[in-house]
């Protein structure tokens, strides 16, 4: 079980500098990667989105790409060609008006960056940035398991409280038939026997939970099983919550007695709090 809530960071240093990537990820309900690169870096993009999505299926993941040249890397020049179209637009516009130089320099592709260009640099980067996504997937695997034990302790409480209904409704179907014996034993004489007995059967098949019981024990032991399970899981068990919740709900509108009011209660609350942990895995 993977959780989508992590945070990683990977440093490379290299002879043209160092490389960090930093990767944070929170819970969404596909695969949305936003990628931050430098602009001598703009052409990793495609490979940046394919390798996320190579190792990660669900998430909203943020990438970003610091690069650090070495000193002796670092260089700026001027774009000429780009400055004589500047100061030409100028003069069309008015042919008495000045730009500044600092203007000009603020101008977007004026000022130009050394642009690095070697292959261990690259190399260096995607190194860096599968690192980076390794620790993240190691992340989501810790957390993951610390949401797998919040939903089986969850897991095992409501089986003990559909086992409580279980046990207690007997009980309370023969209870509600013998009070409703003795308050129709006085009219005994000028009612139908067998339409007293159709009353009964009917009051009974109202009050049963049999089947409600039988679905939340098969959905519970299907939460367990997927959540064993590897890859992502997060759909599946957002729809059996679903069908928890359904099931819970049925549980409470059949209710006959406080305690299995109770139980119901206390079974979607138990519901809500898996569903809560379960937004956030993969």
């Amino acid at each position: 079980m993977l959780s989508m809530t992590a945070f990683a960071r990977a440093n490379i240093n290299t002879e043209w500098g160092s490389v960090t990537w930093e990767l944070k990820s929170v819970n969404h309900r596909y695969l949305e990667p936003y990628i931050r690169l430098p602009e001598s870096a703009r052409n990793l993009d495609v490979m940046v989105r394919e390798r996320l999505r190579s190792k990660l299926s669900r998430g909203k993941v943020d990438a970003t790409l610091t690069l650090q040249l070495a000193e002796s890397a670092q260089s700026l020049s001027l774009d000429a060609e780009l400055v004589a179209k500047l100061t030409e637009a100028s003069r069309q516009i008015d042919p008495a008006a000045t730009i500044s130089t600092m203007e000009v320099l603020r101008w977007p592709g004026v000022v130009v960056e050394a642009k690095y260009e070697s292959e261990e640099f690259d190399a260096a980067i995607r190194q860096c940035l599968d690192q980076a996504i390794m620790e993240l997937i190691d992340n989501r695997k810790r957390e993951g398991k610390a949401i797998a034990g919040m939903i089986d302790e969850r897991i095992n409480a409501m089986r003990a409280e559909v086992a409580s209904v279980a046990a207690v409704m007997p009980g309370l179907l023969q209870k509600q038939r013998d009070r409703l014996t003795e308050r129709l034993a006085e009219l005994q004489d000028t009612l139908d026997p067998e339409r007293i007995e159709a009353e009964f059967v009917m009051m009974a098949h109202k009050a049963d939970v049999e089947e409600e019981i039988d679905r939340l024990v098969a959905h519970l032991d299907e939460v367990a099983r997927v959540c064993a399970q590897k890859g992502a899981i997060g759909r599946r068990l957002d729809f059996l919550m679903q069908e928890l919740n359904r099931e819970a709900n049925t549980l409470s509108s059949k209710s006959i007695s406080p305690q299995t009011t109770q139980s119901a209660v206390e079974m979607k609350v138990l519901i809500e709090q898996m569903r809560e942990q379960i937004q956030n895995i993969e």
